[in-house]
């Protein structure tokens, strides 16, 4: 078994200050060990020990989610989610379920676009048989009828009561335009027509095809040493498949550019979603990206959209922004919600803003807050086991490195000016941003109509 330790700095923070902390100070950054431990049988896992408390959380990503789904099956990766633990190996349902409460561990997994992700925590006295109970959900899921008919019934029962929901309209809409000829375009949660189509042998071929040592990343952190854990990762992750079948999803650019679709629907308020082409997070500047989204839209109270749209006009309680970089495409998407007679003052205001930071770009005080900001905030992503381990393994999606975290600073600190303002104009264009609203505008000129079997 091999060992390799890092240092991941800015993991945990200390505030000092003389008399208390306070939102000025500067954060002490005290580094803590991140092994990359490497099984007698080459699984691969990055490791953070603690043993302040009796407890071992794991996360686990394999590179394969919803848009791997077959055509006309879409929703087949969220009833997988629904399902692992739900009876495995010899394990029925109920007993599966039992043995789970009797031992205190929790275990889940969800499915998304790009992967598929699971985590599991337990007491380190349960922890052999909790890491066996993961091993059955991965290779050994039962499948059984009874289980399959009730989480499909589940899922239905979400999309019923999201059908005429304003938000998840505009999401599904501004998806399915966005990428009308591509797996992004379909809802991981899936249709109802396509949930009904799922069979038995679905679900398994799609553990069969997709759960592979070859596309598995872990992250694991909390009592337990990289001698102990070697042996269990052997023993958990060993009966895995080598490597998973191959997924073509083909890389692919945004459409709907500048279009303007409007869903009717009478409600009080309408819910905008607005979007265009991002960066993908291997873009080299990405963070450039980062801290100029966070000044136009992402940063809460003090970023631009929210001054210009809620502060000084009142339009809307909230908007916000954020970058969406997917493995195949890169996104900028933001929303808001306002009164039926203010969506055209709210779209011009958030175009107008758009166009100033184009055009502009950040003021060096903004920049610098904005530095302080994404920096500072970050270990509040390392607040327990769980969460810690879920960046290990988001950090190995992305191909960052185990030395992201010691670099993360510096890449962020490294952004001049010069470089945001020079992101900015290239980035953003508010002629092309793709706007979704629902509800009922009064004054608006759709330039399309929404897709059929979106809204």
């Amino acid at each position: 078994m091999r060992v390799q330790k890092f240092l991941a700095a800015g993991a945990i923070a200390l505030m000092t200050a003389a008399g208390g902390a306070s939102a000025q100070s500067n954060p002490v950054e005290r580094a803590i060990p991140v092994e990359r431990v490497v099984s007698p049988g080459g699984i691969e896992a990055w490791l953070v020990e603690d043993h302040g408390n009796p407890i071992i959380s794991v996360a686990l990503g394999f590179r394969a989610g919803a848009a791997s789904d077959p055509e006309g099956k879409a929703g087949l990766a969220e009833m997988v989610s629904g399902l692992l633990d739900e009876g495995a190996g010899d394990l029925e349902s109920q007993a599966f379920q039992q043995r789970l409460a009797d031992l205190a561990v929790d275990l889940g997994f969800d499915a998304g676009r790009d992967s598929f992700t699971g985590s599991m925590r337990t007491l380190t006295e349960n922890r052999d048989a909790a890491f066996d109970l993961l091993r059955l959900a991965l290779t050994e899921p039962r499948f059984d009828p009874g289980p399959v008919e009730r989480i499909r019934s589940q899922v239905l029962a979400r999309l019923a009561s999201r059908v005429n929901d304003p938000t998840e309209i505009a999401d599904r809409v501004w998806w399915r335009a966005t990428f009308p000829d591509h797996p992004y375009g379909r809802q991981p949660s899936g249709r109802p027509e396509t949930i009904g189509r799922i069979t038995t042998e679905d679900l398994h071929n799609f553990v069969d095809q997709r759960f592979a040592r070859d596309n598995l990343v872990l992250g694991v952190v909390g009592d337990i040493t990289a001698a102990e854990l070697g042996p269990l990762l052997d023993e958990t992750f060993g009966a895995l498949p080598p490597a998973a079948t191959p997924v073509s999803v083909e890389p692919v650019t945004p459409s709907a550019a500048g279009e303007l679709i409007v869903v009717d629907r009478t409600v009080p308020q309408s819910v905008v979603m607005f979007g265009q082409r991002g960066l993908q997070r291997n873009d080299p500047d990405f963070y450039a990206a980062s801290l100029v989204n966070h000044i136009l839209g992402g940063g809460g109270f003090s970023s631009r959209l929210m001054q210009e749209v809620r502060v000084k006009r009142g339009l809307a309680y909230s908007i916000g922004t954020y970058l969406y970089p997917l493995d195949h495409a890169g996104l900028l998407m933001g929303h808001v919600a306002t009164q039926n007679t203010r969506v055209g003052e709210s779209i011009d205001v958030i175009r107008a803003e758009w166009r100033r930071m184009q055009e502009e770009g950040p003021t060096a005080e903004e920049l610098a807050d904005a530095k302080t900001y994404l920096i500072g905030s970050y270990p509040l992503n390392f607040t327990s086991t769980g969460s810690t381990a879920q960046v290990l393994v988001a950090v190995q999606l992305e191909n960052l490195g185990i030395d992201y975290f010691n670099r993360r600073t510096a890449l962020i600190e490294g952004v001049t000016l010069d470089e945001a303002k020079r992101v900015a104009g290239e980035l953003l264009d508010p002629a092309n941003l793709a706007t979704i609203v629902v509800g009922a505008p009064e004054g608006l000129t759709p330039t399309r109509s929404a897709p059929d079997d979106a809204s």
